[in-house]
């Protein structure tokens, strides 16, 4: 499948399986979950997606992946 790549904007590819994310425009590998978490953080709109990989947001911003 094929979605945004959340480092340069391009097209990037999902796993059938929902396993892994890949660019091959700038590299990019990861997971899915690191993949939404990614998202979440470059994107507030989407922070609220973290309570699926995450058990307690209370008291969660968004930040960087670093900050994870």
């Amino acid at each position: 499948m094929k979605i945004k790549c959340p480092k340069c904007d391009k097209i990037a590819e999902l796993g059938d399986d929902f396993t892994y994310v890949k660019c091959s425009h700038c590299s990019l590998d990861m997971s899915y979950g690191e993949y939404v978490k990614f998202i979440a953080y470059k994107d507030a709109r989407y922070s609220d997606v973290l309570g699926d990989y995450v058990s307690e947001t209370k008291g969660t911003t968004s930040g960087t992946l670093d900050e994870w």
